[in-house]
């Protein structure tokens, strides 16, 4: 008799767990787009475990930014770049735009152009081919399906990350080494150093992350009929169910994180790869996985390739949907991916834009898998004044009201944001010096 109850019990509060689930997991699954994994995998590829402490020290500061972006579109009703025509000058907010602008064409580019190398490794068709054939994709499904049905087929392709954390434990580890690593942070006063840091910094906390969960959760507040005149109903469960999605989705982003670092200094660094020059140098960090079934090479070339292109299909609209979030929201102009082309068609235009753009940066030389860590970089010095923004507008009251941030909260971002500015600096004096 007692057996029902004890068997309901995990299931429902599963089931109550996975609908709290949303901008959160989604931005934080994006966030481990191509770029990404490109500059992790560099990253234990040139430095071993010397940067692996990154991914742990990283994880409270990506969930208070993340938190306090998600909190600001929940609390005004608005995306970052309408609250900043609302409350500053039109200075700051052309500032605001053309930095997400930048920052995420460059990254589109970057991206596509990954997936397009990563593709070649297993359809011998030309990269220009490949990447027009993405490019051409990706716009259709955005414009004419619905992004969450869309999302959600592409997190099942996103699970292909998951090959990093099972290779993870297959390969033999020096886990005392991964451990020390994980915990006491190594630094190097060195031009490759700081730059690969402050990528891994900018990949992590990216621009586009910020746009993409604060307008994600106003439309979320629409979709479930949660604003009332134009004004949200915010109550503390609401809330505190943001803050489950926004910390489940930016660990599992920051496990994965460190599972590629890992096992590109385990595979890759000890192999003597110090340099991740093709996708082909990449994949081979996952021939572990299956070393003991035939053809493993290949095998390794298809994982990686299925995941660098599910998560390059998922990162692209996120990145050129958080550019259109900022353009439509300064210029007041209607936007959303609730809506139709023919109610939104600016929207949808800067969309097909910022997309076209970044795939014509893959054709002017410059290497696809380098491009994904120079995006990366450029992202992490792009961030340094969109955070101070963030942590001026979430915690300022006359905006937030009775929602804005607490200390501890304040502590972590105004540490990310000092961190961040002095990674950017650091590197630049180098490059100077």
């Amino acid at each position: 008799m007692n057996l029902k109850p004890i068997i309901k019990r995990p299931k429902n509060k599963l089931i109550r767990f996975l609908r709290i689930l949303g901008p959160g997991l989604t931005t934080g699954a994006a966030d481990d787009d191509p770029s990404g994994i490109a500059t992790y995998s560099q990253t234990g590829a040139q430095f071993g475990y010397g940067q692996l402490w990154t991914a742990l020290y990283m994880l409270p500061f990506m969930i208070a930014v993340q938190e306090a972006c998600a909190r600001i579109g929940m609390v005004t009703g608005r995306g970052i770049a309408s609250v900043v025509k609302l409350h500053y000058n039109k200075t700051v907010l052309y500032g605001v735009v053309t930095l997400v602008l930048v920052a995420n064409v460059i990254n589109i580019g970057a991206d596509i152009g990954a997936m397009a190398s990563a593709a070649r490794l297993l359809v011998p068709l030309p990269f220009v081919v490949l990447t027009l054939f993405f490019t051409i994709i990706i716009l259709l499904l955005e414009i004419f399906t619905n992004y969450h049905t869309y999302s959600r087929i592409l997190k099942w392709l996103a699970l292909a990350l998951l090959a990093y954390p099972i290779t993870l434990f297959i390969v033999h580890q020096p886990w005392a080494t991964v451990m020390k690593a994980t915990f006491i942070p190594h630094f190097e006063f060195t031009f490759s150093f700081l730059f690969i840091i402050t990528g891994v910094l900018g990949t992590t906390i990216s621009p586009y992350m910020f746009f993409w969960e604060a307008s994600q959760e106003v439309e979320e507040e629409k979709e479930h009929n949660k604003l009332v005149d134009g004004k949200p109903l915010i109550s503390n469960a609401a809330i505190r169910n943001m803050r489950i999605d926004n910390g489940s989705g930016m660990l599992f982003s920051e496990f994965a994180t460190w599972s590629i670092i890992v096992v590109g200094a385990t595979v890759l660094h000890q192999s003597g790869i110090t340099d991740v020059k093709t996708a082909a140098d990449a994949a081979k960090a996952l021939e572990p996985l299956v070393h003991s079934f035939p053809h493993a090479g290949f095998l390794a070339k298809l994982i990686f390739s299925v995941g660098i292109i599910g998560l390059g299909l998922l990162a692209v609209p996120v990145l050129s949907g958080s550019a259109a979030y900022a353009v439509c929201e300064a210029f007041a102009w209607k936007s959303g991916l609730n809506l139709k082309w023919n109610r939104a068609k600016a929207f949808y235009l800067v969309i097909c834009i910022a997309t076209l753009i970044g795939m014509l940066i893959n054709f002017i030389g410059i290497d696809p898998v380098k491009a994904l860590v120079y995006a990366a970089v450029l992202n992490g010095v792009a961030a340094v004044p969109l955070l101070f923004l963030v942590v001026r507008i979430s915690s300022n009251k006359t905006i937030m009201g009775n929602y804005t941030n607490g200390h501890l909260s304040n502590t972590l971002l105004w540490f990310t944001f000092f961190a961040m500015g002095a990674a950017a600096i650091a590197m630049f004096y180098t490059i100077f010096r």
